[in-house]
């Protein structure tokens, strides 16, 4: 009997040598993780500072439990490091907002605002507690200094003023190394996610024989 793998799992497997660690963005738990933070502001913030907390939270989740919360990609701007979809949903009158559009506002002078509490079902203790720990620390910045401050503790970020474009990748290897996590924890993490999305994939579409 030969066992016949699909293509989609075969080309999967064929750039598992050395894949880059990304995350697939999860609008339900980024909605969560910003509707905590405008709860926290009192219902209302400026987007730039909100986008910071949320990419500060993010980061830190890698840091503490090799994770980040929302999934997204991550940028450097001129403002310092951003979450890419994220922006989108915070500054882009055109995007679609289907779960976040319910519980957060349009984009209007520069802010949001909380229409109603999504929960947080979908965020673990740990995403809660760095949230809330992230807002301790930060939130009563200006949103400006902040984004001043982002430039000064996050070694990942590159100015991309001279490249050329308006933005610059950063990798989540970029994140992990910059708080501190070893090649060897790095590598950790990388195969650790390999194996959850062969799982992954051969659970969605399965071998046939």
């Amino acid at each position: 009997m030969v066992t016949v793998i699909n293509s989609r799992i075969a080309l999967f497997l064929l750039d598992m040598h050395y894949p880059r660690i990304t995350f697939n963005f999860n609008e339900v738990k980024a909605t969560q993780a910003a509707a905590l933070l405008l709860k926290r502001a009192g219902g209302e913030m400026k987007y730039l500072g909100l986008l910071k907390l949320l990419y500060l939270a993010d980061r830190d989740a890698l840091k503490e439990i090799e994770r980040p919360i929302t999934g997204d990609r991550y940028f450097s701007l001129k403002n310092g490091p951003v979450l890419s979809r994220v922006k989108n949903l915070l500054t882009d009158e055109e995007v679609a907002r289907e779960y976040w559009g319910t519980y957060i506002s349009d984009p209007a002078a520069y802010g949001v605002t909380l229409k109603a509490d999504p929960g947080v079902d979908e965020l673990c203790g740990m995403e809660e507690d760095i949230l809330n720990a992230t807002f301790d620390e930060y939130g009563h910045m200006d949103r400006f200094k902040l984004a001043e401050l982002t430039h000064l503790i996050c070694p990942e970020w590159e100015d991309p003023k001279g490249s050329g474009v308006g933005a610059l990748p950063i990798s989540v290897e970029d994140i992990l190394n910059a708080v501190g996590k070893s090649e060897e924890e790095v590598d950790s993490i990388r195969e650790e996610l390999k194996a959850e999305e062969i799982l992954r994939v051969i659970v969605s579409d399965p071998v046939s024989a």
